[in-house]
């Protein structure tokens, strides 16, 4: 594809365009293809990961919307590995349901929440690059699922507790290495790479393909666009640096005084990228002192 069909990378785009009502045809097209079913966005809700300006952290961008069926969907950009990263999308999951129920509410007034997480980073072990999560209660000895029947005005209604409880969706676009063929892989594509294929039929990839052009943006925005680009290569730089200098120390005796150098210098980097004292110091081993001195 020539540089002049360049399409704005998905975390960039769902930081500054996605977030339009003109541009929601792209989300749109996204969810549908991920949940298997149409889905329509009503409106973009405030959340504490809804960062706009230039200047906040890359490492991290949410969007959290509404859909037509009066859901919430939180859909969360990841760069780079981050501690006790299940446990934060528990909680932002919990604390989404708890934000939208009012005190005194009827419990038939939680929404059910969908949680979809891409992540640019190796977060484990696993052969497939999409997980998904569901809660359902199933018979520990027949193996079937519960219904569970519950009254409102009179009426009785069935429902699956997965109709209720949030569903959990982890993209990990970096094991992604296959040739696109479905409307889901095209978009895990596009995630990963970048590369929308012309005339593609994917919900919502064409309508990207048009309006999230590099070359569409004003010089100010590709400006910020490259150095946010570039803060993300340094980054990953960094920390294979990092895990090679491990590895290197590793295979080393002694020389203890040079070691700590060596980590300190990664972990100066690392300070410089932005990375959280958190992840610096699980990478370097060096202490929250130690790093904030640096």
């Amino acid at each position: 594809m020539g540089d002049n069909n360049k399409i704005i990378r998905f975390d960039w785009a769902a930081k500054r365009l996605l977030r339009n009502k003109a541009n929601f045809g792209v989300l749109e097209g996204f969810l549908t293809v991920l949940l298997d079913e149409k889905i329509t966005i009503v409106e973009i809700l405030e959340s504490e990961g809804n960062q706009i300006h230039a200047d906040d952290k890359f490492n991290r961008v949410d969007i959290k919307a509404r859909n037509s069926k009066d859901e919430i969907v939180i859909i969360e950009i990841q760069n780079t590995r981050e501690s006790w990263y299940l446990e934060r999308i528990l909680y932002g999951v919990a604390k989404t349901i708890t934000e939208h129920i009012s005190l005194g509410d009827k419990y038939n007034t939680v929404k059910k929440v969908y949680s979809i997480n891409i992540l640019y980073f190796d977060l484990g072990i696993g052969l497939d690059y999409l997980y998904h999560g569901q809660n359902s209660f199933v018979g520990v000895h027949t193996g079937d699922k519960l219904i569970v029947n519950t009254r409102d005005e009179d009426v009785l209604i069935q429902k699956k507790p997965e109709e209720i409880f949030p569903e959990y969706f982890l993209i990990r676009v970096n094991e992604f290495n296959k040739v696109a063929v479905t409307p889901l892989e095209e978009w895990v594509a596009y995630l990963k790479d970048g590369v929308i294929t012309p005339g593609t039929s994917a919900p919502g990839l064409e309508e990207a393909r048009q309006k999230l052009q590099y070359y569409s943006m004003s010089e100010e925005e590709r400006h910020a666009y490259d150095e946010h680009m570039n803060a993300i290569m340094i980054q990953n730089d960094v920390i294979s640096t990092a895990h090679l200098e491990g590895r290197e120390e590793g295979r080393e005796e002694g020389r203890k005084e040079g070691r700590e150098e060596g980590r300190k210098e990664v972990a100066r980097k690392m300070k410089l990228t932005g990375l959280s004292i958190e992840m610096i110091e699980e990478m370097t081993g060096l202490t929250k002192n130690e790093i904030e001195n640096l």
